[in-house]
């Protein structure tokens, strides 16, 4: 199964990024993810299960470690042939 992550970290600083939009960063960029899309307004990865669902544990942890005080994401599975 193949899974699409997409979130946010919060609060927000258009001026530069937060220390928890950092790590967020850092940890889908570091991940073995199909595709990575960060944004200033939302990021999203691609990937196999096990691996989007154990990134999402690292950076649920790392970003609210970094100061976020909020996080939404959503988790869609891709459809075969798809992304």
């Amino acid at each position: 199964m193949r899974l699409r992550v997409e979130f946010t970290t919060e609060p927000f600083d258009l001026d530069e990024a937060p220390a928890h939009a950092v790590a967020a960063r850092e940890v889908v960029e570091a991940a073995e993810l199909d595709s990575v899309d960060v944004g200033p307004f939302g990021n999203t990865a691609e990937g196999g299960a096990e691996t989007v669902l154990t990134t999402v544990d690292v950076l649920l942890r790392r970003s609210l470690e970094a100061g976020a005080t909020r996080i939404s994401l959503q988790v869609n599975v891709i459809a075969e042939g798809e992304g």
